[in-house]
């Protein structure tokens, strides 16, 4: 099934189906999430980030988020993202990976304030995130995208109100889910 980049990923699909067309639709791989670096770009600046055991955990449930949510990859995709992780709260997460939300967050009431607030509000504090939840990934990943929206008390078809935009080095095709 094709899912454009003018909708969040079917909530007919799978979860492990929409995290993997997620990842191909970006340029990710799962052996990125085992990598011992990460290589992020803000604002057009590239550098490496370590990725230890609590960013690696955190990055697979962040995924997840971003298909439940439909919100994109570009700048203000992960801010509005990281405005939304963080109004759930961002238990569980240590320092090192609720600075890189909070900052993401941050930068978006600068870039794009309207988008962020309307991400942070979209949240609904009632339901933490992933990140605090002791949820077996592998069990989530079996799930229809309809019921892990359900349990994050998302709308069935998504938050996103506007077509996702992919980072600057996403291939430039749309995703099969």
């Amino acid at each position: 099934m094709e899912a454009p980049l003018d909708r969040p990923i079917p909530p007919t699909c799978r979860v492990r189906d929409g995290r993997d067309a997620y990842l191909r639709e970006n340029g990710f791989t799962l052996a990125g999430y085992d990598e011992p670096r990460s290589k992020i770009t803000i604002l057009g600046v590239s550098f490496w980030l370590p990725n230890p055991p609590s960013r690696r955990r955190a990055i697979m449930r962040h995924d997840l988020h971003h298909v439940v949510t439909g919100y994109g990859t570009d700048m203000v995709g992960e801010a509005e993202i990281s405005a939304w992780e963080l109004r759930r709260g961002l238990s569980g997460l240590g320092a090192y990976v609720s600075a890189l939300v909070v900052g993401l967050a941050a930068l978006g009431l600068v870039i794009a304030p309207v988008r962020t607030v309307r991400a942070w509000r979209a949240s609904a504090k009632r339901v933490p995130s992933l990140f605090a939840g002791h949820d077996d990934y592998d069990a989530l990943l079996e799930l229809d995208v309809a019921e892990l929206r359900s349990r994050l008390g998302a709308p069935r078809d998504g938050v996103a109100t506007r077509p996702r935009r992919l980072h600057a080095a996403a291939p430039k095709a749309s995703v099969d889910a």
